[in-house]
């Protein structure tokens, strides 16, 4: 039995990513081919399954790839191929979006299609913006006009000698080639000139830009700052709101596009702790990590296990690997009875603690050379100890514990190997100015992203771009590389460099832009 193709018509939001509804999400994830517009944000791609066939359709004011006549011919002949297809939109697919006549041509094709319901810029652009396009206070109407028809033409389906004074708050969308003349049609229809309007444009990504004014002089001060396509136009006295709820433009780290380098399965801490100060995470995958080629030297440091007094993890991954290697091995935590525990940094403990284990000893600085002076009389001479982390760990630990007549097993628990990131699209956004500022979590994640670059001129590329490191170790590892480093954190977490990130972001040069 042939399989039955299916059109999912999804708005996608208006940019701010997380603004994408469940299902429509789900549907990303489980569709064959994504059909997607300019105004889709980029990282709704990411959810797709590996293999997915993605299509762009975007159009521009003065650009288009496809006309809308082959984008639905183009939905019918893969829906006709038996294929799931993710037709994705900016906004709602069904306000302004054109939806309903792909939908149409879904239907006279006799393909079935599902309309999967998007967050509109109409409502949430304005909002981000610190502007409710209703108040109980100032009004209990709101129009959504279309911006793209000329307002000055014989035949036009807008009735402005009603809008203009019949409606509370009024939203344009993609109206800004437009604007002198909606502005022009308003007033001469009765609207006040000293009505508040407001400019919003990109709105809900890190690039939004937000311009206030009245309906008489709104045009000017457009032209002025050359403010253009894609902004949402708002009228009403409910504009006159921002000053007092203006919220996302006032966050630590909005406008800022932040580089994630850190392995795609612990990106989420870092990338969650940028959003929630109002940057945008980025994640390019420098590293990743993977089994040991030989499992045979953990493997008998397991069976020995009971023998060791001191077990140090140095890493979450460490701790994962190991257990998940010790279940294999059908053993458990008893096999740890005797053994103390030392881990580097909170989350490495956090992460032995989630396994029943509490921690003996947790260094006050999160490098080797401070857990080997806070060792100095914990461990004794002849005491075993194992060491299990990655196949690159420094051996400064080990030697300085056998320094002091421990008897070390240093073993690789898993191995740190290249990341997956796509290397060309970050370099373009390089040359675009399009990201603020990296991250490095490990020195590790610094040559692997200068390696996976290959770029012949790093210090220009870099220009301007912010650059922050976790530490001392891999700051040095930088500068070495010939970066620039601008921050350093002086606590050694996650938590840590987000604060130093900050607080140089706190500059007045920064405050100032």
């Amino acid at each position: 039995m042939n399989k039955k193709g299916v059109v999912y018509l999804i708005g996608a939001g208006p940019g701010d990513p997380k603004l994408i509804t469940v299902k429509g999400l789900e549907c990303i994830k489980n569709s064959d081919t994504i059909v997607y517009d300019r105004l889709a944000g980029d990282r709704l791609l990411a959810f797709a399954r590996p293999g997915t066939e993605l299509i762009y359709v975007g159009k521009s004011p003065d650009r288009h790839t496809l006309k809308q006549d082959e984008i639905n011919r183009l939905l019918v002949e893969k829906a006709s191929q038996g294929k799931t297809i993710a037709r994705l939109k900016g906004g709602d697919p069904f306000v302004f979006g054109r939806g309903g006549e792909e939908a149409e041509a879904l239907s006279e094709a006799g393909i079935t299609f599902e309309i999967v319901p998007g967050v509109t810029s109409a409502i949430a652009v304005p909002a981000y913006a610190g502007i409710p396009v209703t108040h109980r206070g100032f009004t209990s109407t709101l129009a959504v006009i279309t911006g793209n028809e000329d307002p000055l033409k014989d035949d036009s389906g807008i009735q402005w000698e009603k809008i203009a004074t019949g409606v509370g708050t009024l939203v344009f969308l993609m109206g800004m080639s437009n604007l002198p003349n909606i502005t022009r049609r308003l007033i001469e229809n009765g609207r006040s000139p000293q009505t508040p309007a407001a400019l919003v444009r990109w709105g809900t990504r890190p690039e939004q830009q937000t311009l206030t004014g009245t309906l008489g002089d709104i045009g000017e001060k457009a032209n002025k700052a050359g403010f253009t396509n894609p902004a949402v136009i708002i009228v009403g006295e409910v504009v006159s709101l921002r000053e007092k709820l203006c919220w996302y433009e006032r966050k630590p780290l909005f406008g800022k596009r932040v580089l994630v380098t850190r392995s795609r399965e612990q990106a989420s801490a870092l990338s969650e702790a940028i959003e929630g100060l109002g940057g945008e995470p980025l994640e390019f995958p420098t590293i990743g990590v993977g089994d040991p080629e030989d499992y045979k030297p953990l493997d008998q440091a397991i069976d020995e296990l009971s023998a060791f007094k001191w077990v140090i993890f140095t890493s979450v991954n460490g701790v994962a690997y190991f257990f998940n290697r010790l279940r294999r091995r059908h053993r458990d935590i008893r096999e740890l009875a005797g053994s103390r525990i030392c881990a580097i940094g909170p989350k490495t403990r956090e992460a032995l603690e989630n396994y029943g284990l509490l921690v003996d000893y947790v260094p006050g600085e999160y490098r080797a050379e401070e857990i080997i002076a806070g060792l100095q009389g914990k461990v004794n001479a002849g005491e075993r100890v194992l060491l299990p982390r990655a196949d690159i760990a420094r051996k400064m630990l080990a030697e300085a514990l056998t320094g002091m007549g421990a008897l070390v097993t240093d073993v690789t628990a898993y191995r740190t190997v290249m990341g997956g990131g796509d290397s060309a699209e970050i370099i373009r956004k390089l040359l675009n100015r399009d990201i603020h500022a990296l991250t490095f979590t490990s020195s590790s994640t610094v040559q692997n992203f200068v390696k996976m670059l290959k770029f012949p001129d790093l210090k220009n590329l870099l220009a301007g771009v912010t650059v922050a490191c976790i530490g001392p170790i891999t700051s040095d590892t930088a500068r070495d590389l010939g970066l620039k480093v601008d921050v350093v954190a002086r606590e050694y977490t996650i938590e840590g460099l987000v604060e130093a990130l900050l607080e140089y972001f706190r500059q007045p040069q920064y405050l100032a832009e």
